[in-house]
C-alpha cells in the first residue's frame, strides 16, 4: 500500500486498478532504447509478471539512450542485466528472461503465458512477427518505433467493448519498405532522449489497457517530433483485405537474405579492382549510400546519396558507364542495387564488396573509419 500510494490515491485508479496490475502479465520484445523506459515504468508501476525477450549484449554505443545499463554492463547480456536492475527497483514482480531471438519457431511458446505484448523491436521482420503472433493468439500489441527525432505509438488488435478487435500493424503497413530503405538507428541515428519519451508513452498504454483507466490508442497512430515538439493523431481503419492465417518466413517477406545470397543477387567489384580503376582513371561513377556523418568521418570521394534518398536520385545515376555503389560493409549498397535494378532496370551497377571497411583494411590502413 505504501509503495503504490500515489496510484491508489487517484480516484479513477484506486486499489482495484493496482490489483489488476499485480495480476497482469506483459511480454516486452527488446530491452534496448524503447525497452529500457518501458520496462522501468512497468516494473515501478507494479505489473506482476514481466517477460523480457532479448539476445543482445550491452554495447558502449547503447549507453547514449538505453538507460537500464551502465558502463559496468558492457559485454553482458541485456536481458539478464535488465532483470537484475528491475528487481532492484521492485522485488515484488516476477521477471522471466528469454535470452534468445524471437522467431517463428519459438514465438507462440514464449508469448503463451502473457496477456499483452509490447513491441520494442528495431527491425521489420520481428515487428511483423510480433503483430501476427498477437493476431493469431488474440493478444494486444502495444507498438512503438523511433528514428532520429521522430517516434510513433499505437495499440493494435485491441479488444473493444463490442467484442471486435481493432486494427493491427498490417492494416497500417500491409507491406514492408524495400530492404534497407529505412536506415536503422545505427545507420541513421536517434536522439538519446527520444526513446525515453516514446517508451514511456508505450508504458502508459500498457497500464491503461490493464487497468481499464483511460482510452487506449486503438485505431489511432500517435506521431511525435522532438525537434519541432509537434504531435499528430492519425486514424487507422481495419482493412478487410488483411488476412493472417499463420506465421511465415519474415526475413524473406521483408526482402532480407543471408549475405551470401545477397552477394549472389548483385554484381560486385573488389576494393583492389576499384583501386586499379582509380589509378587508371577509368570512367565510372561512385555512389556512397551511407549517412552524412559517416561520410564526414571517411570517404572515397563518391557522390553522397543516403540510402533512404536513393530513389529520388535515380535520374542522376548513369546508365552509360559502370556505377559502383558503396557503403560501410557492402550490405546497404547491395540493397540499393537490388531496388534500383528491380524498379528502374539498371544493369550497370556494381557493389563494392566489403565496403569502405574493406578499403581501409586492404588499400589504406591509415584510414580511420570511426
Amino acid at each position: 500500500m505504501a509503495r503504490y500510494a500515489r496510484h491508489i490515491a487517484i480516484p479513477e485508479f484506486g486499489k482495484a486498478a493496482q490489483e489488476k496490475l499485480k495480476a497482469a502479465s506483459v511480454l516486452v520484445i527488446g530491452s534496448g532504447g524503447l525497452g529500457s523506459p518501458l520496462l522501468l515504468y512497468l516494473t515501478a508501476a507494479g505489473v506482476g509478471n514481466i517477460g523480457i525477450v532479448d539476445f543482445d549484449v550491452v554495447d558502449e554505443s547503447n549507453l547514449q539512450r538505453q538507460v537500464l545499463f551502465t558502463v559496468a554492463d558492457i559485454g553482458a547480456s541485456k536481458a539478464e542485466t535488465a532483470k537484475k536492475r528491475l528487481l532492484a527497483l521492485n522485488p515484488h514482480v516476477n521477471i522471466k528472461v528469454f535470452d534468445t531471438a524471437f522467431t517463428k519457431e519459438n514465438a507462440f511458446e514464449i508469448a503463451e503465458a502473457y496477456d499483452i505484448i509490447a513491441d520494442g523491436t528495431d527491425n521489420f521482420p520481428t515487428r511483423y512477427l510480433t503483430n501476427d503472433v498477437c493476431v493469431l493468439t488474440d493478444k494486444v500489441n502495444v507498438y512503438a518505433s523511433i528514428f532520429r527525432f521522430e517516434g510513433q505509438v499505437s495499440v493494435f488488435n485491441y479488444l473493444a467493448e463490442d467484442g471486435e478487435r481493432g486494427p493491427n500493424y498490417r492494416d497500417l503497413f500491409p507491406q514492408p519498405p524495400p530492404p534497407g530503405m529505412v536506415p536503422s538507428c545505427a545507420e541513421g541515428g536517434v536522439l538519446g532522449v527520444l526513446p525515453g519519451i516514446i517508451g514511456s508513452l508505450q508504458a502508459n498504454e500498457v497500464i491503461k489497457i490493464i487497468t481499464g483507466v483511460g482510452e487506449p490508442l486503438s485505431g489511432r497512430l500517435f506521431l511525435f517530433d522532438a525537434a519541432s515538439f509537434t504531435t499528430r493523431n492519425l486514424k487507422i481503419r481495419k482493412n478487410p483485405a488483411t488476412k493472417i492465417s499463420g506465421l511465415i518466413n519474415y526475413d524473406e517477406f521483408c526482402g532480407i537474405f543471408p549475405k551470401k545470397e545477397q552477394a549472389d543477387m548483385v554484381n560486385g567489384i573488389s576494393v583492389k579492382e576499384l583501386k586499379k580503376w582509380v589509378d587508371e582513371a577509368k570512367d565510372f561513377q561512385l555512389i556512397d549510400v551511407r549517412e552524412t556523418y559517416e561520410y564526414d568521418i571517411c570517404n572515397l570521394n563518391g557522390e553522397l546519396v543516403p540510402l533512404n534518398t536513393i530513389l529520388n536520385y535515380k535520374d542522376q545515376i548513369s546508365k552509360d558507364k559502370p556505377v559502383v555503389v558503396q557503403c560501410r560493409s557492402g550490405v546497404r549498397s547491395a540493397n540499393a542495387i537490388k531496388v534500383l535494378q528491380s524498379q528502374f532496370g539498371f544493369d550497370n551497377l556494381l557493389n563494392l564488396e566489403g565496403g569502405i571497411l574493406a578499403w581501409a583494411k586492404e588499400i589504406d590502413p591509415n584510414m580511420s573509419t570511426y
